[in-house]
């Protein structure tokens, strides 16, 4: 049996759980500007990378002709725009922030890095 009660307030949404609210603070990603991000080679990343960002490049890991990019914590939403934009996607499985730096492989079940090799882009003094 069903009963009611005529005490009972209904939920109200309050103004700091709006969802527009939020979205009208945070800047807008540049869509065009991941596609070519994301189309460019391993070096030209890199570059970009030392350049626009650089207090990623120490963190940055090449992985076979992948760019990796792994946070000790989570990163504020600040962060993660800038990385989306630079034409990385967060891959859940391995925790990581990666670039595809315009090849796209096959799905590998064991770590990449095994496969391909890896080195932190840091570690390599420029020629």
């Amino acid at each position: 049996m069903k009963t009611s009660n005529k005490n009972s307030v209904k939920a109200q949404s309050r103004p700091e759980q709006s969802c527009t609210q939020t979205q009208e603070s945070l800047p807008r990603i540049s869509f065009k500007e991941r596609r070519k991000n994301r189309a460019l080679p391993t070096q030209k990343v890199l570059t970009l990378i030392h350049t626009e960002a650089p207090r990623f490049w120490e963190l940055a890991e090449v992985v076979g002709r992948w760019v990796w990019i792994t946070f000790p914590e989570k990163q504020p939403r600040e962060v993660t725009m800038v990385m989306s934009e630079l034409g990385f996607h967060w891959n859940n499985i391995r925790q990581c922030w990666q670039h595809p730096c315009g090849t796209m492989a096959e799905r590998t079940p064991r770590d990449p890095r095994i496969k391909y090799g890896s080195y932190f882009a840091a570690d390599v003094k420029p020629a």
